[in-house]
């Protein structure tokens, strides 16, 4: 049994450094991609709408508080699907939210699989307080 122990222990500062990588990458491709969307969102609303270009009535309009931004998970979708600049740039503000949420949740997982229960205990708690608060921010 201490020979198990051993082999555990030996090989636990690699997978430490795995899952460091991995939240690493899990970050900034999360920002990457997410500003990407964004980039092409305000891109596709600008092809769209050119007259913003011209118009600072129109652009004013656009920026407004309340502008006309899908509000819903289904309205982003088929925003995202119909090709709607606004649409994809709320997704890709979506996934930016999203992001650190994911590296929890990773978090989590590799503490677990460690079998570090305080640490496990710790990250799910984080994690359910996050999720609870993104959703309540929705409902209010």
């Amino acid at each position: 049994m201490p020979e198990k122990r051993q082999a555990a222990d030996a090989l636990a500062p690699a997978f430490t450094r795995r899952v460091e990588l991995l939240i690493s990458w899990l970050l900034l491709g999360g920002v990457v991609i997410s500003m990407t969307m964004v980039l092409i969102g305000l891109l596709l609303m600008f092809l769209h709408h050119p007259d913003y270009f011209k118009s600072p009535a129109d652009l004013r309009r656009l920026t407004a508080p309340g502008a006309a931004f899908p509000d819903t998970m289904a309205r982003v979708a088929r925003g995202v699907f119909a090709g709607q600049g606004q649409a994809v740039a709320t997704l890709g503000l979506l996934l930016l939210i999203a992001t650190p949420i994911l590296r929890v949740a990773v978090s989590m997982f590799a503490f677990a699989l460690q079998r570090d229960r305080t640490y496990t205990a710790i990250s799910a708690v984080v994690l359910m307080m996050l999720l609870i608060s993104f959703f309540l921010g929705k409902a209010g």
